[in-house]
């Protein structure tokens, strides 16, 4: 099943910045071959949902592994099963509609 998830992945004990595990997690997606966008308080990805979880499980451990003892996760999940629609559709329905 097609999906699209936005995510805020936030260690916690580590300090105040954060952009090192967000780095670490977007190398994640990447790597997954996911389309993925980073935003300023997350990120968006689509693709086949094991896929996506899978990599999501291992931005989990990506970010244990560089010392963070806590991890606390935002999850939103969008299925569809009447016909694929990517993040960039979503935004050019919305983009359309405002004229742009």
């Amino acid at each position: 099943m097609h999906v699209i998830v936005d995510f805020t992945v936030v260690p916690i004990g580590v300090g105040v910045s954060l952009s090192p595990y967000v780095a670490a997690c977007e190398k994640v997606l990447s790597d997954a071959g996911l389309v993925h966008t980073l935003h300023a308080n997350g990120t968006g990805v689509e693709g086949e949902w094991d896929e996506v979880f899978s990599a999501l499980r291992r931005c989990h451990e990506v970010v244990h592994q560089m010392g963070a003892p806590r991890i606390s996760t935002v999850v939103k999940i969008g299925t569809r099963v009447d016909r694929q629609q990517t993040m960039s559709d979503k935004v050019q329905s919305v983009k359309s509609k405002l004229g742009s």
